[in-house]
């Protein structure tokens, strides 16, 4: 039994000294502002920021900044007053001793946010203010870092305004900057889309042009070739199969399209080629054509790609509209596809 209890003690007493090496170490890192200063005759003056107070920046544990500070609602108004190298040694159970260069002084933690340093019998709370390290924290360690470089006399240092109208108007006018930039940005890319589009029009149009010509300029014998060789294939058992195919509502597979494709260049030597380059079509698309040159009904089109009437008629006058640009109906739409590709 005894050998029991000695063992659950030496377990508690092992798990305490671990959960104590494992407590966050505290650091003065960041910056802190000096609250009120304890005299050894036991009076307390308190330094409110916006009367004048110290300020120090602190960079890990090893570096301090000091000024002076005067806090408004409007700006801080910093003085420079020191640079030291400075050591924060645990002592545990809250207390420290923080060096400032050879200089002892006893530091207690009061919480995360709060501390006092003890000096000549003057014990002097520092409290963590997190908005002006958030806000200004840098701007004021660079502010100390150079004057104090710049070896200015104590006597005649100099005031740093930092004002925070300041900061929002050039908040305000780095915003509209990058604002104006990203409209000439947005202009520039509507005007390369706008550009491109035309010349995509263009091109567009070149391509009705010539098709149509050529359609109008052909003369009379090889309109009644390619009319001979038309009434062949509408007419051969082939097509026969095709139709009572696509009356029976089966649909085709991936090569079946490939055969008929095939049938169609046959009749049509330049159809499918001179559709591709009209408009990127999708293959929805591509095939309700192949099918209209086919001169299959639309009811049937829409039976084998599985869609309604509805999508076919939609399909086929949308198409006018973007080759033409300009609204047609799907009997126009389909006596074009009719016309081309011979």
């Amino acid at each position: 039994m005894k050998n029991i209890l000695f063992l659950l003690m030496a377990i508690i007493l092992l798990t305490g000294c671990s959960m104590q090496d494992h407590r966050p170490k505290f650091s003065l890192n960041g910056t802190w502002v000096m609250t009120q200063v304890t005299v050894p005759e036991g009076y307390v003056y308190e330094y409110p920021a916006d009367e004048g107070t110290s300020l120090r920046v602190y960079v890990n544990d090893s570096m301090m900044y000091e000024c002076h500070l005067t806090q408004t609602e409007q700006a801080l108004v910093v003085k420079p007053m020191q640079k030291s190298v400075v050591t924060l040694i645990d002592k545990g159970n809250g207390e420290h001793l923080y060096l400032e260069g050879e200089d002892p002084r006893p530091l207690v933690v009061l919480n995360d946010s709060a501390v006092t340093i003890q000096r000549m019998g003057r014990v002097s709370e520092w409290h963590r203010s997190v908005d002006i390290e958030r806000e200004w924290g840098q701007e004021i360690l660079a502010i100390v870092e150079k004057d104090l470089q710049e070896a200015i006399s104590s006597d005649d240092q100099h005031n740093y305004v930092l004002s925070a109208k300041e900061r929002e108007q050039a908040s305000v006018i780095h915003n509209l900057i990058y604002a104006i930039i990203a409209i000439i940005v947005l202009v520039i890319i509507v005007a390369q889309l706008a550009i491109s589009n035309r010349r995509a029009k263009q091109r567009l149009q070149l391509q009705l042009q010539q098709i149509l010509e050529e359609h109008d300029e052909r003369p009379q014998p090889v309109r009644q070739a390619i009319a001979s060789v038309e009434e062949a294939y509408f007419s051969s058992e082939d097509y026969r199969n095709l139709q009572r195919r696509f009356a029976s509502g089966q649909r085709l597979n991936e090569e079946m399209w490939t055969e008929l494709e095939t049938q169609l260049k046959k009749v049509y030597p330049g159809f499918t080629s001179q559709l591709r380059n009209l408009y990127p079509m999708s293959e929805l698309e591509y095939q309700t054509n192949l099918l209209i040159k086919l001169r299959i009904a639309p009811k049937d089109i829409a039976t084998v790609l599985s869609r309604d009437m509805s999508t076919i008629s939609t399909i086929r006058s949308r198409l006018y509209q973007k080759v033409f640009g300009r609204k047609g109906s799907t009997k126009e739409w389909d006596d074009f596809v009719l016309s081309i590709g011979a």
